[in-house]
Formats: structure tokens, C-alpha cells, sequence
């Protein structure tokens, strides 16, 4: 795979505009101009008087367009100061448009030349090396076609050029410039191809708020309307539901549907709205497995590696046992009744399949002739059942105390099964083999022991580990051997086979670092979670506010910068929508809209100082707080009819 860590990339879903820091388009790695994962564009290249513009500054303006500012010398020796100012603006959706700005005292004839290929590759070529070569232009109404078996291309621009020289690619103008004056071109990439359409957050109708935030720390403002603007330009629709969006993974290299991300970043959106957990539940529950079978109620999914130390683990497991989970708590924030309804008989099936898979055991084993017990399904599995229950209770479905007793069960026997004691307090294991020897390495998933899910009443529920195991826990996320001062790491520095830059191994993955600062404020720890806190905005301000889903767990020093991780997806679903749960975590909004009622728990020490958030949504309505340099939380906008407590 190339590397994507220092390229813009502009999302717009289905289309992508990859560009280095030079903004010519070379062809080169992963450059282009992509829709629905096939490169229309690879190369776009500039000249301007014969000579390529030199490029000053590459910056993203929001997350579909990208801003290049280059300059030029009207005249080769005639001193250091150029006078012209070439600046391209490039959209996902296939717009260019390049103007150059003259700061000469005399007019100027400016040839100005652009060079077009294009392989229609697929994104997986691309990355695999396998692209091929360019395809033959022909000269097509105001700019240029290529053809393929897989498709066409075509660009056209505006004004048309002077010259189309379809042997070289070449567009061509000779522009005037006036003293002071300016000219523009808008190039723009289209294809007639089958799945051609706009993007989805284009729609009259958006999923997700446009929430805002301010306050003492001036970095809450940029990091929450970035985290906004990726998660609506990750948006894709359900193609044979269009009114169904749901959150690909992330960009560039995983543009679909992953069941289980976009399950986790719709869960950490929610004080966005639940339009998006209603359509993304909607999507999954079409492709949830019919009986009769062992998998028989299980949303699918692919294997995802897991570290260094064990397996990969099924991504279908952790899907299913979301499910229920985003359902219930998509209800506490004001998911109508009716749309519940409707999506608990999918909930049910995956209940029955949890059941089923424990049968007549205390925990829910690896599918595989190893049945390795893990220790984060345990955690999805124990919140499935609690939330799950509740759900049911709520709805007047029968097996919600078959559920409990499972649950409560499974509570007593983790906390002695699933403990290596040690000199330095315990630990929760990893996992357990089947013969009951656990492994102990420490690594972020602990963190998902934190995270049990909102209840009723506004309170979390129950978890897996006791008071003195949750202290002990939270002093081992907060140590240095996994707080890198810019995040969690995901292995533990002190670990065997850690490696800083292991996506399971040691890198910063910013999903469980904001589960870790959510279960951390939420049991009283605010030392820990405001520790970790500060090191993802501190890494956050570093990537220019775009997290990605995953960066170096090299430890922080004075003066430093976080190392990007070449193959990290940015912008990613889970890292977008963790930001959004960061910044909520700081307020504690725990809503219960079937109740009437809103409860708010903001983190007394206010390690940010005073923090609004605006645009929020709970009801249906928008919800915004304010929490004081004392801690004190304050509801400045509300739906009617909620009473509010702290």
C-alpha cells in the first residue's frame, strides 16, 4: 500500500480527490480524482509560461475541498518576488478550479497548459501497484474522453480552451492579465458509468447536527467542526434503501460499509441526533442471517486482526452485540417509539443468538475449535445483555430476566475468572484460553470493561469489574505504560512484541482512548480521563483537527508532534465520531427521553475551563450546555417538556 499520511485527501462519498502537498496530480501512488472506488483522473499537471508553479501552501478548507496556493516569476531573472499567484481549489465531487492573480504593473500573456491522464483503475489496483497505463485520449465537446471495458471519463472545462491535443492530453489557453487582474478555468471530472450520483450528505435532509463548541480552550471549536464535517462527508447510502445513510470506515482505503464501526460511530454520535443510528440499524438488520443454523441471528462481518498476542476476532460478533445496544440507548436520546418498534425484532434475534452461543456457560466464546475467551466480547456481551433487557422490559418483550440472570452471573464469575492478580494490584486479563490460563497483556480494549452503556434514569449500568478492580484499572489506563501523552496506546509500552506503529500493538487508537475518557469521567476518575484527554487534543491540533483512526504511540516530549501512521485511514468514522464523544464526555449528558428527563455529569475539574456545546440534539430538538471553570453545568436550550437534573 502507498502511503496516505501526507496526502490531502477530499471526501465527499461516493468521491474522493487524493493530492500530495504540491497539488499537481501526477499520477503517482494514490493521486486522482476517484467515484465509487475507480480513478476518473490520475494525473493533472500545470504549467503556467512553460514552467511549473511553485508551490507555498496545501491546507484542507473543509472535507471536501482542498485549497493549493503556488507562485510564479512572470520573468525568469528579473528578481526574487514573484507576481503571480496560482491557486487551485479542488472539490471531491471531480471540480477544479485554478485562478491566477497578477501582481505585475504591465499586462501579461500567460500560455497556461494542462496535462490529463487517466488508467481507470480501481482504488485496489492502485494500492496493490497494479494501475496500468494511461488510456488514449480523444477530444470530446470542451476537453477530453478516455474509454475502458470498466468505463469512461470525461473532463471538460470552462472556458473551453484554445487548443485540445488529444496525443498529449494537453489543454491549452493563452490568457491576458491586465495590471492587478485575474483568469480562471473550472475543470470538471464526470462519468456516465452506472453508480454515478451525488453524495450523500448532499440531501435535503441531514442525519447529523451541525453542532458547534466553545470555550476557554480554543482547539474544542475547530476539533468538533471537523469531527462534524468528516462524519457527514464519510456518509454513504444503502443502495437498495436510499433513504438509509449509514458511516463507511474511512478514507482512502475502506469506503463501504463495515458493520461494526459504523455501528460504534453511530452509538458515539448520538448527541448528533439519531437519524443516522436509525438508518445505519435499518441497513444492518437487512443483512442479518436467517435461521435456523448456529449463526442464525448474527449481522455479519469480516475477521479483523488483533494484535500480536491473539487471533483475529469476528467483527460480525462484535456487530451483533451492538446492535441491541445502539438500539436501547438510540431510545434514551429520543428515537421514536414507532422506529423502535420496528427494529426490535431484530434486537431480538440478536439476544437469542447471544443466548444460544453461551448456552449453558458463563461466557461467550471464539466461534473455532480454539474458543478463546475474550475479554473485550465479554464486555460487549454483558452490555448486550443489560441494555438488552432494559429494551425489552421497556417494550413488553418476554427474556429480559432470563437475561439478567445471565448477566449478573457472568459478574460474579469475571471478576475472580478473569483477574491476574500481580505486585502491582491485578490486571484484567486479555483474554482466557479454554484450559483457564489467562494472558495478561495490557492493552487499550481494557477500556471497553469502562464503557457499559447508558440506562435508565440517566445512570450507567452495571459492569463487569468491582470498585477496587475499576480503580485499579483506571490507574493502569492512566500510568505511562499505556498513556502516551498523546493517547492510549493499544498495547502497552512494557509489552512483548510492542511496536509503536502496531495498529493492535502499541499505536494510539483514538476509539478506545475516548471510551477510555468517557468510562473513566463516568466512575469518577477525572485525573486519568482528564490526562488522555488533553493528549488527543494536543495530537488532534497537530493533524489540523482531522483525526485519524489511528497514529504513533511514541511517548510525547516537549516540543514534539504525534507520528502519523502511514496507512491510517483519515478521515475515519470511529476517530470522527470519538471526537464528538470526547467533548460530550466533558458535560455528561445522560438523557432518558422515555422518562422525560435529562441528567447532566460534567467532569467537576473542568480540565478544559468553561466549554459550550450548541446544536446538540436530544428529542429530536436541539440541546446546548454549558459547564462553568467550577464544573457547574448549565442547559441554555432544551425540547420542551424535559426535566433536567445534575
Amino acid at each position: 500500500m502507498p502511503p496516505a499520511h501526507a496526502a490531502l485527501i477530499c471526501v465527499a462519498l461516493p468521491f474522493l480527490a487524493i493530492s500530495s502537498q504540491e497539488g499537481q496530480l501526477t499520477g503517482d501512488g494514490l493521486e486522482g480524482f476517484y467515484r465509487a472506488g475507480r480513478r476518473l483522473l490520475s494525473r493533472c499537471l500545470l504549467r503556467v509560461a512553460g514552467r511549473e508553479p511553485v508551490a507555498v501552501q496545501a491546507r484542507m478548507a473543509t472535507a471536501d475541498r482542498a485549497r493549493f496556493v503556488a507562485t510564479l516569476r512572470s520573468v525568469v531573472d528579473g528578481g526574487p518576488d514573484p507576481e503571480i499567484v496560482v491557486e487551485r481549489l479542488r472539490h471531491a465531487d471531480g471540480t477544479e478550479r485554478i485562478t491566477l492573480r497578477s501582481s505585475a504593473v504591465r499586462p501579461l500573456r500567460l500560455p497556461v497548459e494542462v496535462a490529463l491522464g487517466t488508467d481507470l483503475a480501481e482504488l485496489g489496483a492502485v494500492a496493490a501497484g497494479r494501475a496500468g497505463r494511461e488510456l488514449a485520449a480523444t477530444v470530446h465537446d470542451s476537453g477530453l474522453r478516455w474509454s475502458s471495458p470498466a468505463g469512461h471519463a470525461v473532463v471538460t472545462a470552462d472556458p473551453p480552451p484554445l487548443d485540445a491535443l488529444a496525443s498529449a492530453g494537453l489543454l491549452r489557453w493563452e490568457p491576458e492579465l491586465p495590471p492587478g487582474g485575474t483568469w480562471s478555468v473550472e475543470l470538471r471530472v464526470r462519468t456516465d458509468s452506472p453508480g454515478a450520483g451525488r453524495p450523500a450528505a448532499n440531501g435535503s435532509v441531514r442525519p447529523l447536527a451541525g453542532a458547534v463548541a466553545a470555550g476557554d480552550d480554543p482547539r474544542v471549536g475547530p476539533l468538533l467542526r471537523s469531527c462534524v464535517e468528516d462524519l457527514h462527508a464519510l456518509l454513504l447510502r444503502d443502495p437498495a434503501h436510499p433513504s438509509d445513510l449509514y458511516l463507511a470506515a474511512g478514507a482512502p482505503w475502506r469506503c463501504g460499509l463495515a458493520p461494526a464501526e459504523a455501528l460504534a460511530a453511530a452509538r458515539m454520535a448520538l448527541p448528533l441526533g439519531t437519524r443516522l443510528a436509525a438508518s445505519t440499524l435499518r441497513a444492518l438488520a437487512r443483512t442479518q442471517l436467517p435461521g435456523p443454523g448456529r449463526e442464525s441471528g448474527m449481522i455479519p462481518g469480516p475477521l479483523r486482526d488483533a494484535g500480536p498476542h491473539l487471533p483475529p476476532g469476528c467483527t460480525g460478533t462484535e456487530a451483533t452485540l451492538l446492535f441491541p445496544v445502539l438500539l436501547a440507548e438510540a431510545r434514551r436520546w429520543g428515537l421514536p417509539e414507532q422506529e423502535v418498534a420496528e427494529l426490535l425484532p431484530t434486537a431480538e434475534r440478536c439476544l437469542h443468538w447471544l443466548r444460544s452461543a453461551v448456552g449453558d456457560g458463563t461466557y461467550l466464546a471464539d466461534t473455532g475449535p480454539r474458543g478463546l475467551l475474550r475479554c473485550e466480547t465479554q464486555a460487549h456481551a454483558h452490555r448486550a445483555a443489560v441494555l438488552g433487557a432494559d429494551l425489552l422490559d421497556a417494550l413488553g418483550r418476554p427474556g429480559a430476566v432470563e437475561l439478567r440472570q445471565w448477566a449478573q452471573a457472568q459478574r460474579t464469575r469475571f471478576q475472580e475468572d478473569f483477574w491476574a492478580e500481580d505486585r502491582g494490584g491485578g490486571r484484567p486479563a486479555a483474554a482466557r484460553m479454554p484450559d483457564g490460563r489467562l494472558l495478561t497483556h495490557l492493552g487499550s480494549v481494557s477500556a471497553h470493561l469502562l464503557d457499559t452503556g447508558l440506562f435508565a434514569g440517566g445512570l450507567m449500568a452495571p459492569g463487569l469489574l468491582d470498585k477496587v478492580q475499576i480503580e485499579q484499572l483506571a490507574r493502569l489506563l492512566g500510568g505511562p505504560t499505556l498513556d502516551s501523552g498523546w493517547g492510549l496506546r493499544s498495547l502497552g509500552v512494557r509489552e512483548t512484541s510492542y511496536n509503536p506503529f502496531g495498529h493492535r500493538g502499541g499505536a494510539v487508537r483514538v476509539q478506545e482512548t475516548a471510551l477510555a475518557v468517557a468510562g473513566l469521567a463516568a466512575a469518577g476518575y477525572e485525573k486519568e480521563a482528564s490526562s488522555l484527554l488533553r493528549g488527543v487534543l494536543l495530537a488532534a491540533e497537530a493533524f489540523g483537527f482531522r483525526l485519524p483512526e489511528m497514529y504513533a504511540g511514541e511517548q510525547r516530549r516537549e516540543g514534539g508532534a504525534p507520528l502519523p501512521h502511514p496507512a491510517a485511514c483519515r478521515p475515519a468514522a470511529t476517530a470522527a465520531a470519538a471526537g464528538v464523544r470526547l467533548l460530550t464526555a466533558l458535560v455528561g449528558i445522560r438523557p432518558d427521553v422515555p422518562a422525560g428527563t435529562v441528567t447532566l455529569r460534567p467532569m467537576c475539574s473542568a480540565p478544559l475551563g468553561e466549554i459550550g456545546l450548541a446544536g446538540l440534539r436530544v428529542s429530536g430538538a436541539p440541546f446546548s450546555v454549558r459547564v462553568s471553570r467550577l464544573g457547574l453545568a448549565m442547559v441554555e436550550e432544551a425540547a420542551d417538556g424535559l426535566q433536567l437534573g445534575a
